[in-house]
């Protein structure tokens, strides 16, 4: 059984990409050490795997994020809502984001598919999935009224499962930038192909998914926050592997 050879050239575009994004987001206070490290090795698989494509799609979500999480932080921080002392995001934080998409990047590259639509499809949804949710829960918090999804009964802003008109329009638009920023990079010559709505469509699904958990397994502490957020963001991309088989 032959296996897809690795590019060394773009390996090596790879590792520099990694180690100096790893530095920098370490160096301000973005990631912890334990969080650099994950990074490095998430977009190393990703990167090395499945393209240089999906690296940068990688990248700007991890942007989008920490930029979410800064945002009005001050705010957040007195009353206690904030991402880790001052927004900084630890190992396990990175993997609940990325073990998703490097598990897709892997399966990807051993069937020899890196370069396939449907990958490339479920690995944007994937990532639009944690987008929405990370913009939905950093920005939803500022929101003075926030409603438990299962029940409609009014919870404090922050609560698991609570939503708010804030928090749903954040996620509806990290979902459609995510899915837009991933596919004009992923597939640079399809750019008006109708099948970006499938991701939209799944960030904005996951991040509802992410919510119901939270209300039922995640408040009863059957999941961790961040278990919720590995299976929303698998949920998302293989619902999108779904609808695109069943499209084409």
């Amino acid at each position: 059984m032959s296996y897809p050879m690795i590019d060394l050239e773009s390996l090596a575009i790879v590792f520099l990409l990694c180690i100096v994004l790893a530095i920098l987001s370490y160096q301000f206070g973005l990631l912890t050490a334990s969080g650099a490290v994950s990074s490095f090795a998430v977009g190393m698989i990703i990167g090395g795997l499945g393209s240089i494509g999906w690296l940068v799609t990688l990248i700007v979500f991890t942007f989008m994020g920490f930029f979410v999480t800064k945002f009005r932080f001050q705010l957040k921080e007195k009353r206690g809502l904030q991402e880790g002392k001052k927004g900084e995001r630890t190992y396990r934080n990175v993997l609940a984001n990325g073990l998703i998409p490097t598990i897709v990047a892997v399966l990807a590259f051993t069937l020899g598919e890196q370069d396939a639509e449907l990958a490339g499809l479920a690995f944007i949804s994937a990532i639009s999935v944690a987008a929405s949710d990370t913009a939905a829960s950093e920005l939803g918090v500022l929101s003075p009224k926030a409603y438990l999804i299962t029940t409609g009964r009014r919870v404090p802003p922050g609560t698991d499962g609570g939503v708010s008109a804030l928090g749903t329009a954040s996620c509806i638009l990290a979902a459609a930038v995510a899915s837009l920023t991933g596919w004009i990079i992923i597939f640079p010559h399809n750019i008006l192909d109708p099948l970006l709505l499938i991701p939209v469509t799944m960030g904005v699904t996951g991040c509802m998914i992410d919510s119901v958990i939270g209300a039922t397994l995640e408040r009863r502490g059957y999941v961790t926050k961040l278990g919720n957020n590995m299976i929303s963001m698998a949920i998302g991309a293989l619902l999108a592997a779904i609808i695109y088989l069943a499209l084409v």
